[in-house]
C-alpha cells in the first residue's frame, strides 16, 4: 500500500449556467467556497466530458466516466449498478428497473410529473409501499426491491427482450410535463400496466390517503426506467494500482464501486440530500484511508437542488459542501504523508431545465506537494475552462488523478 492517498470529491449536478440574478455568475462561481478557492491558488484545473455522444445524460454514464470506466465499454444501464449495492444477484437474462416512488398531479383530467422524490418520501415509509407491491404485483418472475428514501428497484427474471429494448425516460427528465406523452407507446405493455396499476395499490395504503387528505405530496405511482443487464467492471485495484472506498448515500455511487471491487461505506445519516450528515461522511472517508489509498466523497444534494430548480438550495448545497466536507477534509488528510485531490460535478445539471446535461465539467487537482502558486484565484467553470486542460475522453483523467510517479 503506497503512503499517499488519492481522493475525488464529487458534487453531484454542480455545474450550471450563467444566471441573470447572480449577474452572470454560474451557482459555483457565486457561492462562498473560500477553501475550494484555497486550494485553486496551487491546484490545476480544467474540464473533462463525461457523458460520451451517443450516451444518456446520467449519472450512470458520466460517474463511470470518472470512476475510470469508458461508457462504451462498460455501461449496460443505471438500474443494474444499484443492484449490485443492494446485493441483489442478477442472472444473465434477468433485467433490473429503477423504480421511483413519485408524485403525479392530475389537472383536468390530465396526468403531470410533479415530483420525481414524492416529496423526498421517508425511507420507512417508502419500504411500506413497496412491500405492499410485491404482496399485490410480484411474482416469481417480478419483485419489488425497497432502497433508500424514493430509490427503489424492479427485477424481471428471464425478461424478455422486448422489455428489456423498451424506451423508457427518468422522471426527473420530465418535472412538470404531461406523462402520457411519456408512458410506453403501446398502452397494452406490461411496464404500462404496471405503472398505472400502481396508482390503486398504494392508494389503498391508509397512511398515504391520510397525507393526502392533509395536502401533503406523497407518492402516488411508481415509474419505471434505467433498466439493464448486469455490468462486468474490471478491477480498480487491477486498473490503477490501489485499494479503495466509495462513500455513497446513493445505491448508484455504491453499485459502481462494488462492480470494480471497491469497498462501499455504509455512513449513518447519509441521505443524498441537503440533511445529509457532512461530518460522518467526512470522518468515515477519513477513517477508510487509514487503510486504503483511494476513496470516492459523493455528495447529491446540488443534483437534487437542480432537479427541484431552487438556485437558493443548490446554491446551499455548493457552501454547505466547501465549509463542511473540503475544508474538515483537508485539515484530516494532513495527517497522511500527501495527497492528491480531484473536485469535480459528474455532469451539469442546470436550474434552467432541471436536468442533467452532457456538456463539459469543470475540474481541480489539487496536489498536497505542489507548493507553486498558479494563476487561479477560484474554482468556476469559467476558470476551468479557460485553463486549456481539457479531457474529451474523460475517462482517462482517474489515470491523470492516480499519478504514482508524482
Amino acid at each position: 500500500m503506497s503512503n499517499k492517498k488519492y481522493l475525488v470529491v464529487l458534487g453531484d449536478g454542480m455545474a450550471d449556467e450563467p444566471q441573470e440574478s447572480l449577474q452572470g455568475r454560474t451557482p459555483l462561481a457565486a457561492a462562498s467556497t473560500p477553501n475550494l478557492d484555497k486550494l485553486a491558488k496551487t491546484a490545476e484545473q480544467g474540464t473533462l466530458i463525461t457523458v460520451p455522444p451517443g450516451f444518456p445524460a446520467g449519472s450512470d454514464v458520466a460517474n463511470l466516466s470518472v470512476f475510470g470506466y469508458d461508457p462504451a465499454h462498460y455501461y449496460t444501464g443505471r438500474a443494474p449498478l444499484e443492484a449490485a449495492s443492494m446485493g441483489i444477484d442478477l442472472e444473465p437474462d434477468d433485467v433490473a428497473f429503477r423504480c421511483n416512488l413519485i408524485n403525479i398531479l392530475q389537472y383536468e383530467g390530465r396526468g403531470y410529473m410533479h415530483d420525481f422524490s414524492a416529496g423526498h418520501i421517508d425511507t420507512a415509509e417508502a419500504g411500506k409501499i413497496i412491500e405492499q407491491l410485491n404482496l399485490e404485483m410480484g411474482s416469481e418472475q417480478l419483485h419489488f426491491y425497497a432502497g433508500v428514501s424514493y430509490r427503489h428497484l424492479m427485477v424481471i427474471k428471464n425478461c424478455p427482450v422486448e422489455l428489456a429494448d423498451i424506451k423508457l425516460v427518468p422522471p426527473h427528465d420530465i418535472s412538470g410535463q404531461e406523462i402520457i406523452d411519456h408512458l410506453p407507446a403501446d398502452p397494452g405493455s406490461p411496464i404500462h400496466h404496471l405503472m398505472m396499476s400502481s396508482q390503486m395499490v398504494i392508494y389503498r395504503l391508509p397512511f398515504i390517503r391520510e397525507k393526502m387528505e392533509k395536502g401533503e405530496v406523497t407518492a402516488n405511482s411508481i415509474w419505471l426506467w434505467g433498466q439493464g443487464k448486469k455490468p462486468r467492471l474490471d478491477s480498480f485495484a487491477e486498473r490503477f494500482g490501489c485499494s479503495g472506498v466509495v462513500v455513497s448515500a446513493v445505491d448508484l455511487l455504491k453499485g459502481i464501486g462494488i462492480c470494480a471491487g471497491l469497498e462501499a461505506v455504509e455512513v449513518p445519516g447519509a441521505t443524498g440530500y441537503l440533511d445529509t450528515n457532512y461530518e460522518n461522511k467526512v470522518r468515515y472517508t477519513l477513517d477508510s484511508l487509514k487503510e486504503h489509498d483511494f476513496a470516492y466523497l459523493h455528495l447529491e444534494a446540488p443534483d437534487e437542488a437542480s432537479h427541484e430548480g431552487s438556485l437558493e438550495k443548490k446554491i446551499q448545497a455548493i457552501e454547505d459542501l466547501d465549509r463542511r466536507v473540503i475544508g474538515p477534509l483537508v485539515e484530516g488528510l494532513r495527517e497522511f504523508s500527501g495527497f492528491r485531490m480531484a473536485v469535480l460535478p459528474d455532469h451539469p445539471t442546470p436550474i434552467r431545465t432541471k436536468t442533467h446535461s452532457s456538456g463539459p465539467v469543470p475540474y481541480l487537482l489539487y496536489d498536497s506537494e505542489n507548493g507553486q502558486t498558479g494563476p487561479y484565484k477560484e474554482y468556476c467553470e469559467a476558470t476551468a475552462a479557460g485553463a486549456g486542460n481539457d479531457w474529451r475522453e474523460g475517462w482517462r483523467f482517474m489515470e491523470h488523478l492516480i499519478n504514482k510517479k508524482s
